[in-house]
């Protein structure tokens, strides 16, 4: 096989790769925020299952969940495995992240001075103006960096979900290794993941600019 028909074939995945990569940060950023409020809650209870929550999902590897997610509904319900593997693939990332992304908002969050609550309270504005408002644009900005840090790795992330066998790059490029005995296909992948990231910094580095009013 040669180069160009293999990078061919390779790029038929990069559009499972890339719907794995969107998906996963359109479910995952809004969940993320909620998990990190649940966090947050007055209540004891609720903070202390959030926190187990997370701890269970950060505390075990991504491989384990998505095996778990996928066919975790079968061996425990006899249900069938779901026909389009993206689904589970997608549920199991967008929930792994959001236990990540919850951390690294709650402590944007708290790193908010008490004093600028209590000035929104003295203005007159409810909480959830002053969240909106005044809390949640400074937290974007200071966050930024560890975002862009957990989807530059998500993106390499995306080649966990050869291990249920759905058909992204990096499992086509695999099953060409396999079947070529060659070790090109692996080169070809590791380019395919480099120039993605980069244009993900590139983006996110934009953004970063973009808030740089806030500082």
């Amino acid at each position: 096989m040669s180069l160009l028909t293999m990078i061919v074939k390779m790029s038929e995945g990069l559009g499972k790769t890339c719907a794995i990569f969107f998906l996963t940060l359109l479910f995952s950023l809004p969940l993320g925020m909620l998990v990190a409020l649940l966090r947050m809650s007055k209540s004891k209870i609720v903070s202390a299952i959030t926190r187990a929550v997370i701890t269970v999902l950060r505390g075990t590897p991504l491989m384990l969940q998505l095996l778990a997610v996928t066919y975790g509904p079968y061996y425990l319900f006899g249900a069938g495995v779901a026909r389009n593997k993206l689904i589970p693939v997608v549920i199991a990332f967008s929930i792994n992240y959001a236990a990540y992304f919850a951390e690294i908002y709650r402590g944007g969050i708290e790193s908010i001075p008490v004093g600028q609550y209590e000035a929104a309270e003295v203005l007159g504005y409810t909480k959830a103006q002053t969240f909106l408002r005044i809390v949640l644009p400074q937290v974007v900005k200071r966050i930024m960096p560890s975002i862009t840090n957990e989807v530059v790795t998500l993106v390499k992330d995306t080649s966990m979900a050869f291990t249920v066998s759905y058909q992204e790059m990096f499992t086509i490029g695999k099953q060409i290794a396999n079947s070529q005995t060659s070790f090109l296909p692996f080169v070809v992948a590791g380019v395919f993941y480099y120039l993605f990231n980069a244009i993900v910094d590139y983006v996110m580095g934009r953004i970063e600019k973009r808030l740089d009013y806030y500082r």
